[in-house]
């Protein structure tokens, strides 16, 4: 390594630590009192973790301390000041990796995993009750945290993931206004938001934000159609399957090209962000949306200051062709979590202290704190104190909920901050889960062939779905567009990911 990346890392990532380092620090040891019910030998544990700007990282943050009662064990915490994955290249790189690092890329813990830098997690698994137990509860989320080699290098997550949560939402106060029932069909669908257009001409009653992909609202319709918008394993057929060059997914094109012509969607919704996106839901241009369950409150306790009768509210997804059914994309999961440095002294210690995260204990503790000091208990319901506004407010001053003190959460502790309606909305919402779908991993040798052919194939595929759905391609030419994908490769694809699926199905 160069002088200069040597001090880039010193001054950028402030890695040459002090005390445990993973690169030959020793690990610091208190000797403890052999009491009953004492917590185990104190241990200090070295860790890599992000500062967010919204609840930058404090080292007085109570969740420190609740952690280190109940294990024993002070993490010795550096933050970064730039990004979190350039702080991780930059850790590999040099050879100063901490005891602990919070990577948040799943891509980034294997690659770097599988070069020898992080520890098998799964050669452990015998020595972690909880974290055991646990994987036998989401073999699905486990799965998805294997890597090509079979082996595990970041530890999975669950819970969390619930911030993610994806639902159809409509403006409630204007459906009951205009005698309007919530559509539970496409063909549904598509006559409210003519009557809604008609009710009102300058508006565009279905709305959508990009986010980062021009196409992503056909991921949120898809499960209607009972297909999907990529490669995804279907577990009753035993195959893989891509859904864009299906026959449903074919039917769903053509409702949306049927939105775009009688303008019941925004002529820009290519381009469309997200400010132009909320202007448009809280000006009463567009009534029914697809976005994280979280904008109900977003929009209403922001709306009613002007508009008491303001309500955006959960809509049943409609269903759409001959075998759909009234489903939402299952978005609720989250990556990033805890890799351990392979060349970390007290690698079972270590094993030993992630695996308290995965204990009924360990969950209340990062999800609600500590009793009396965060949240207490009234009739054998746990309530979050009054001291705390929103989860951001809970962050700010506990630094709960902060990447580096939980890997399973029990988000009721976090709805429990929301206002009644997004409460009720939760487990409503979840009537509508639909299937949830891991993603493999990949192979060097695959990912090369799929950053090549797979980008090639995805690149056309948008390109012409756009096309359809602007009418600047007839639906009559969707035979066509198959054969294009075929010989851009599809099946080379689909060979890879089934090789994939089926290479994690014998690990676990």
């Amino acid at each position: 390594m160069s002088k200069k990346g040597s001090i880039l890392l010193s001054s950028v990532v402030g890695l040459s630590l002090v005390t445990g380092c993973a690169s030959g620090g020793e690990t610091k040891e208190t000797p403890q009192a052999a009491v009953p019910n004492s917590p185990p030998v104190k241990k200090t544990f070295t860790m890599l973790t992000e500062s967010n700007p919204s609840w930058p990282y404090s080292k007085d943050w109570p969740a420190w301390k609740w952690i280190e009662e109940k294990t024993g064990v002070t993490l010795d915490v550096r933050t970064p000041p730039g990004k979190t994955d350039e702080a991780v290249n930059l850790a590999v790189a040099s050879g100063q990796i901490p005891d602990l690092m919070i990577v948040k890329d799943l891509q980034q813990a294997n690659k770097f995993g599988q070069q020898g830098a992080f520890v098998n997690i799964l050669d452990y698994k015998d020595q972690m009750p909880n974290f055991k137990k646990w994987m036998e509860k989401y073999p699905d989320i486990t799965k998805e945290a294997i890597a090509a080699d079979g082996k595990m290098y970041q530890f999975p997550n669950e819970g969390f993931g619930e911030t993610n949560r994806t639902i159809w939402m409509d403006r409630d106060d204007i459906f009951k206004k205009e005698g309007l029932k919530a559509p539970a069909t496409y063909d549904e669908l598509y006559e409210v938001l003519k009557q809604l257009k008609a009710k009102y001409p300058d508006s565009y009653p279905l709305s959508f934000r990009i986010g980062g992909n021009r196409l992503q609202i056909l991921k949120y319709m898809a499960p209607g159609f009972g297909t999907h918008d990529d490669f995804f394993y279907d577990k009753a057929k035993k195959d893989v399957r891509y859904g864009p060059t299906e026959n449903e997914f074919k039917t769903m094109i053509e409702y949306m090209n049927k939105f775009y012509k009688d303008g019941l969607i925004p002529p820009d919704f290519l381009t469309l962000e997200t400010k132009q996106w909320q202007d448009m839901m809280a000006g009463s241009k567009s009534f029914i949306t697809v976005d994280y369950i979280g904008r109900i409150d977003f929009f209403n306790l922001a709306m009613r200051k002007e508009n008491p009768q303001f309500t955006v509210a959960l809509m049943a997804p409609p269903a759409g062709g001959a075998n759909g059914k009234q489903q939402n994309a299952y978005t609720h999961t989250v990556t990033g979590g805890f890799v351990i440095a392979s060349k970390a002294k007290d690698v079972k210690d270590i094993m030993k202290f992630m695996d308290f995260f995965y204990s009924e204990e360990g969950k209340t503790m990062a999800s609600w704190g500590k009793e009396g000091e965060s949240y207490t208990v009234e009739n054998g319901t746990k309530k979050m104190k009054a001291d705390f506004v929103d989860v951001t407010d809970l962050r700010k001053k506990t630094g709960l909920a902060t990447y580096g003190t939980y890997q399973w959460i029990d988000y009721d502790a976090h709805l429990s901050l929301s206002s009644k309606e997004l409460q009720a909305a939760y487990p409503e919402a979840r009537k509508y889960d639909s299937e949830y779908r891991p993603k493999p991993s990949f192979n060097e040798n695959e990912l090369e062939i799929i950053s090549t052919t797979g980008k090639a194939l995805e690149k056309s595929r948008d390109e012409n779905l756009s096309k359809f759905i602007l009418g600047e391609r007839k639906m009559a030419e969707w035979d066509q567009f198959v054969a294009e994908q075929n010989k851009l490769g599809l099946d080379k694809i689909k060979a890879i990911y089934k090789t994939a699926y089926e290479r994690t199905d014998k690990i676990l």
